[in-house]
């Protein structure tokens, strides 16, 4: 075998004998605004409150050590257009109280909620006057996604999965 064969066996094995995974810190703080848009299209309305809590959670990581960022160094859209947009209708305020104070709190912080028109419109006859004065009304959610992405902000789509019955492991 030659030297440099023998050499990266080397390497290899040293770096498979390591007993534990490694703690990498990813600095963050060179990308400034740090840019992300979520596209939320759940199949529940109910799914809207822990598909929240990964916009919450990113805000949360970047505004707390190590990264310090302030509110206005975090740009987040939401854009909504599943079955989760009549949260987002005054009339229902009742329905989802809990939620739409975490939509409050999150707009407080700088995070812009997009709703789709044609869903709205088309699915459940809402206009502008139904929404909240945190929402907006965009034409359509799939190009304002794309939109959000060629200006350089980061696609997150909440998974948000249905747990059913308890398992052991």
């Amino acid at each position: 075998m030659s030297r440099i064969a023998l050499l990266l066996l080397f390497i290899v094995g040293l770096t498979f004998s390591q007993e534990k995974a490694q703690f990498v810190q990813t600095p963050y703080q060179n990308q400034k605004p740090f840019k992300a848009v979520f596209e939320l299209f759940l199949d529940h309305p109910e799914k809207l409150g822990p598909a929240l809590g990964w916009v919450g959670n990113l805000i949360r990581v970047l505004t707390n050590p190590p990264y310090n960022f302030s509110p206005e160094e975090i740009d987040i859209v939401v854009v909504s257009h599943g079955r989760e947009i009549p949260v987002f209708a005054k009339a229902n305020k009742g329905k989802y109280s809990e939620v739409v104070e975490r939509l409050e709190s999150l707009s407080q912080l700088g995070v812009k909620f997009k709703i789709c028109g044609m869903a709205a419109r088309g699915i459940y006859g809402l206009t502008e006057k139904d929404f909240y004065p945190f929402v907006e009304l965009v034409p359509s959610a799939i190009p304002e996604i794309l939109y959000w992405q060629q200006k350089g902000y980061g696609l997150l789509i909440p998974n948000v999965i249905e747990i059913r019955g308890q398992h052991s492991h």
